[in-house]
Parts: C-alpha cells; structure tokens; sequence
C-alpha cells in the first residue's frame, strides 16, 4: 500500500501515512477526552501520530493509543487550567451539546460558537 509523508515539526522528522485517513472531527468541532474529561476545540489534525518519540513513550503503556489513527491538536482547558493538548480519536468524544469552550487563545483562531463548532477565521482558512 502506498504512504504519504509530511514533516512533522513536533516530531522534528518525515511521517508516513496511509494516503487517506478517516477523521471524526473537523476544526472548530467540540469535544471531551473520554478518560480525562476535559474539553476543547480542535485546531489541528494529524493523520497519524506526529510528534516525538519522547512524548508517545511518556504515556502509561497500559493506556498508550495506537499510532495509526488521526491525533488532533486541541485547545483544551480543565478546572484549574487552559493548555494545548495533543488526543488520539479513540481518546475523544462529541461535546458540543456542552456548549463553548473558555479557551483564551479561542479568538485568536475562531470566530464565536455557533451551532455547537467553532468557525475558523477567514483569514486562517486556506
């Protein structure tokens, strides 16, 4: 089966991917981790894994996901904090019935909540 490949700057190397992968969420989609609980908007996608060796490896084996399958770059946010998180799609769940997340780099990337997702601004959009 043939394989595409981009750089990765997280992974500071080439990533091999299938030529198509199945994302569930898109930009601006809402969404919880299943394990962890917290929220945020999805503002990046990465078919496969694409960041270091390191940070795959710091994750408990025990609950360590798959590389093949999409990860995405979240602006995320908990009780006590707003951070960027990096989620497997097995790890995440539709939550936009929850409504708007209180990011503060959210304007920064998107124009207001609207029917449950975040619109990309125009200028950001290819």
């Amino acid at each position: 089966m043939d394989r595409a490949s981009f750089f990765s700057p997280q992974a500071g190397r080439d990533i091999s991917a299938p030529p198509v992968s199945s994302a569930r969420f898109s930009i601006g989609d809402v969404v919880r981790h299943r394990m962890f609980g917290f929220r945020g908007v999805v503002f990046d996608i990465d078919p496969v894994f694409a960041n270091s060796e390191e940070w795959y490896q710091s994750i408990p084996e025990d609950i360590r996901p798959p590389r093949d399958q999409p990860f995405y770059h979240l602006l995320a946010e908990n009780d006590e904090n707003s951070y960027v998180a990096y989620v497997s799609q097995q790890n995440l769940q539709s939550d936009a019935e929850a409504g708007p997340v209180d990011h503060p780099s959210l304007d920064e990337m998107f124009e207001g909540f609207r029917n449950g997702r975040y619109r990309l601004r125009r200028c950001l959009s290819h």
